[in-house]
């Protein structure tokens, strides 16, 4: 099986080169609702280590962005609560779309079409690496998760729930 040696850019390489940030590729076979389990096998990761990125909003529809273990699911309620937010759903496919200038599905944290706070799990912090959308459906980058917080001014929460 041959592995494909370069993904072509997208806004989230480019952002990261821009910050010179150390990253590896990973691309893998897209399925369709796989999601961060999917890629995970693919790719023989720990699905604790493969990071997804969600778009969500506030009461007020205001956008942000949680950054999630890709075998766990966000508590809604305790995310509101530490974000101080009376409420927090997923925003519809389409209108994460517009807000993070990616399709659903190969969000990135890095390089979105608007500026959007951003949370990061705690227990994300203490891995030593990282494997996190990079900006295309199919197409996974490892870095380091302190970039997240250094660069793109990650929030610690904690709000995870067990798949």
């Amino acid at each position: 099986m041959a592995k494909k040696d370069h993904v072509s850019e997208t806004p989230a390489t480019q952002w990261l080169k821009a910050h010179r940030v150390a990253y590896t590729e990973h691309p893998y076979e897209y399925l369709e609702h796989g999601g961060a389990l999917h890629s995970a096998e693919v790719l023989g990761q720990d699905p604790f280590t493969v990071v997804k990125t969600l778009i969500m909003q506030d009461q007020d529809a205001k956008p942000l962005v949680v950054l999630m273990h890709g075998n766990r699911k966000v508590s809604t309620k305790n995310l509101a609560r530490q974000i101080g937010a009376k409420s927090v759903e997923p925003c519809a496919p389409e209108v994460a779309n517009r807000h993070s200038g990616y399709l659903v599905g190969g969000t990135s944290p890095f390089g979105t079409r608007k500026t959007m706070p951003i949370y990061i799990e705690e227990s994300i912090l203490a891995l030593p690496r990282i494997c996190i959308n990079g900006g295309r459906r199919g197409f996974l980058v490892g870095l380091d998760p302190q970039v997240c917080v250094q660069l793109l001014g990650a929030r610690p929460v904690q709000c995870a729930l067990a798949e």
